[in-house]
């Protein structure tokens, strides 16, 4: 994949992973929007990136997604490369009552079905202009920490999605690509320690690896550990489940919290 002279929308993009590659899209020759959920989060990355477009817009909310599809085919009709990145992480203790029910749904809301809904706004200008699509979901999407379990779970379903939608789509001329990090040092990973069994990479090392895949044409990108998951996955799913339920067992709160 040629990485030069593409216009990129990519969600969640004023913060962690996202800015990371659209520092990096932009480095290389493209035009880059991001999106983000806070109107002041947005005005400090523009200030630090001039080159980048930035617009408040919140995945979890369909009618943002409306207006955003609207405003950005109108404004950038040449876009090729939607990157659907936003993502929430929490971890969950599962053996008590949830305080609140709607909250136990955000990481649905964002991460599954804010990328559902994006893919949808956005596939007729992509099919239009013969473009790609970047699904980023997890490691986990091949086993669960047991400290993020709705996380996990969402990763999971947007790796079988993107399957499904990389087929669906294989005639239409558009490439669906699904990058799988590790986990990634972001402000959501802030309470993991270093050196335990869960290995922390910079947001660097994933765009340098994750450049490299797009360029040699990889549809499937796993990074670090991520690849471990996979094959782990399938020869020893028992161990490598118990593994992860060690490492991130210190992370599940405490009842009541």
């Amino acid at each position: 994949m040629d990485l030069t002279g593409h216009t990129i929308l990519i969600t969640g993009g004023s913060a962690g992973i996202g800015l990371a590659f659209a520092r990096k899209f932009v480095e290389l020759g493209n035009v880059v929007i991001v999106t983000g959920r806070r109107q002041s989060k947005l005005d400090e990355c523009k200030a630090a990136n001039p080159k980048l477009h930035c617009i408040q817009s919140d995945v979890a909310k369909t009618s943002d997604i409306v207006a955003l599809a609207e405003r950005v085919k109108r404004e950038f009709p040449k876009l090729d490369v939607l990157m659907n990145n936003a993502g929430t992480y929490h971890n969950l203790n599962l053996t008590v009552p949830a305080k609140n029910l709607d909250t136990l749904m955000d990481e649905i809301s964002t991460n599954l079905t804010g990328t559902i809904c994006t893919t949808s706004a956005f596939v007729d200008i992509l099919t239009a202009n013969k473009g790609t699509i970047l699904n980023v979901s997890s490691g986990l999407a091949y086993a669960p920490l047991a400290s993020a379990p709705i996380y996990s779970a969402t990763k999971a379903a947007v790796h079988s999605y993107t399957v499904s939608l990389r087929f669906q789509l294989q005639d239409a001329g558009v490439r669906v690509v699904e990058l799988l990090p590790p986990t990634v040092r972001t402000d959501l990973t802030a309470d993991l320690p270093e050196g335990g069994d869960v290995k922390i990479i910079t947001t660097d090392v994933l765009v340098d690896a994750t450049i490299k895949a797009l360029k040699a044409g990889s549809l499937e990108i796993c990074v670090g550990q991520s690849a471990q998951l996979m094959w782990m996955s399938r020869i020893a799913p028992g161990f490598i489940n118990g593994q992860l339920y060690k490492g991130s067992k210190s992370q599940i709160p405490a009842a009541g919290k």
